[in-house]
């Protein structure tokens, strides 16, 4: 029964994993694919390579989600709490994707992980949840807005006195390296969150401990699962990226691929801090669009957005909380 939660817990990690590529291929490419630097095809194949190299370049994003934010559960109930934890986030990623509303699936998993642990009496780690989740919930799309805001300018001063069509030319090129980037760093941070959650699985069972290397094979499974579900496309959000909050031109797209990038790598090896790459990329396309003129963002489709953000994690604990309400009733 033990092998059994284990592989079951396994395969709902990586069928998270799967969700959270579909759902978040559209932070890599859509900007690309809006200003047609790249066509969607090219784009997603690129970004699913570039997700899996990513999911190799550290570590550190993925010990803070197994150890940093709730107490490691025990037997069948710990195995319950993992189960549940990625059904809410899975049920979360699934709703928004449908509405096409560009939410977080980091905080959609966080927000299970933690709804269950309160379900099955778990410790939750208050201060790792404020340090690594809460803060930077807050911190990173006002990062991102400044700082795409401040590239922006940087660009349109430097190139003020260029032929603007053959600079938009040169972006377009330009925006395969920084889409590539973007791509990179969503795995970087995204596959180590899943990662995460089966090194805990392979805790709670005996197969390992906290002070092991992740074993490669998780590493390339979840590498693997981020990659397919990416190429799979999540074209309903790509358009909500790409088109609804404003219209971008190629150098605003690299822009915002730059500054979502640099904020990812900055925060997984500086801080360890699984941030969320949904917040990161959509607040950066709010700043850069502002150069133009701040009524250019629409304001009323980035105020839905950020209103989901808000929702998102306890929305995920609460569907979360209920999954092990009923796992536990099967359990008896």
């Amino acid at each position: 029964m033990d092998t059994v939660a284990l592989v079951v817990t396994i395969a709902v990690a990586l069928f998270f994993t799967y969700t959270n590529g579909f759902h978040d291929s559209a932070n890599a490419i859509a900007t690309s694919v809006s200003t047609r630097a790249l066509t969607p095809r090219a784009a997603l194949a690129m970004a699913a390579v570039m997700n899996m190299a990513g999911a190799f370049l550290g570590s550190g994003v993925a010990k803070t989600v197994s150890e940093g934010l709730i107490a490691t559960p025990e037997g069948s109930t710990g195995m319950a709490i993992l189960f549940s934890g990625l059904v809410g986030a899975i049920v979360w990623n699934l709703i928004t994707w449908y509405y096409g509303l560009p939410s977080s699936s980091s905080h959609a998993l966080f927000g299970g992980l933690v709804g269950a642990a309160l379900a099955g009496s778990t410790t939750v780690h208050w201060n790792g949840v404020l340090d690594k989740i809460v803060i930077p919930m807050f911190l990173s799309p006002i990062v991102g807005l400044i700082v795409g805001y401040l590239v922006m300018l940087a660009i349109l001063w430097i190139f003020r006195r260029a032929n603007p069509h053959k600079t938009k030319r040169h972006f377009r090129i330009a925006q395969t390296v920084s889409a590539a980037g973007m791509a990179l760093g969503h795995g970087l941070q995204d596959a180590q969150k899943t990662m995460g959650v089966v090194v805990m699985a392979l805790v709670i069972s005996g197969h390992m401990n906290f002070s092991d290397p992740i074993p490669v094979w998780v590493k390339i499974v979840c590498a693997l699962m981020l990659s397919l579900g990416t190429y799979a496309g999540g074209w309903r959000i790509m358009r909500t990226l790409g088109r609804k909050i404003i219209e971008l031109d190629p150098p605003q797209g690299f822009a915002a691929e730059t500054t979502g990038a640099s904020i990812m790598f900055t925060t997984a090896y500086l801080f360890k801090a699984p941030i969320s790459t949904t917040h990161v990329i959509t607040s950066a396309i709010m700043g850069v669009g502002a150069t133009k003129r701040v009524k250019a963002v629409r304001w009323g489709v980035a105020k839905n957005i950020v209103l989901g953000w808000f929702i998102t994690m306890p929305a995920a604990a609460l569907v979360a909380a209920g999954a092990f309400e009923l796992v536990d009733l099967a359990l008896l």
